[in-house]
């Protein structure tokens, strides 16, 4: 497996509870942009939020967030990598491996066969990566794969440049 084209899957919540918006931006091995999609805010009525429930967050990461964006997106990925474990569940709805990514303060506790450390330059903060059950056994190439983009990459900064990007698209939107 090869790790050419990454992409990078992400949540942006609007303030005033006027919804949460979907991102992905998909770059190659050194994080340089190769394409970026979002989602319109998604806003659950109360109804549905009655309905849903606790499954509510977890329907809108997986269905109406990362399904329409990586359908949306004309790029071939290699992996999804992403920060809420919620997304994981998107491992059982399409074919590429989404694989978890922690920092230093969320992953050194949970060290073991499905959450592994990255390969880090010095300076950098520690990473983490886990997986879901379906992928469990290919944590091991994958860390490997990653551990050598994080030796050159902060594998978690693409995130706060996706919540920006969010955050800028919806301002454009709404005219501030």
């Amino acid at each position: 497996m090869d790790l050419r084209k990454i992409a990078f899957l992400e949540t942006y919540t609007l303030e005033n509870d006027a919804g949460i918006m979907g991102a992905i931006l998909v770059t190659d091995s050194d994080t340089k942009p190769l394409e970026f999609r979002v989602t319109a805010p998604i806003k659950p009525t109360n109804f549905q939020k009655t309905l849903y429930g606790d499954v509510l967050l977890e329907h809108i990461l997986t269905e109406l967030v990362s399904v329409p964006l990586l359908n949306a997106i004309n790029e071939e990925i290699d992996l999804i990598l992403v920060r809420d474990s919620l997304f994981l569940g998107v491992n059982e709805k399409q074919g590429v491996r989404v694989v978890r990514v922690l920092s230093e303060d969320e992953g050194h506790s949970k060290v073991g066969k499905t959450v592994q450390e990255l390969a880090s330059s010095n300076g950098s903060p520690k990473t983490y990566v886990e997986t879901g059950k379906k992928n469990e056994s290919e944590l091991p190439e994958i860390k490997a794969k990653l551990s050598f983009i994080s030796e050159h990459r902060n594998l978690i900064e693409p995130f706060d440049r996706l919540k920006i990007a969010c955050e800028q698209v919806h301002l454009q939107k709404t005219g501030e």
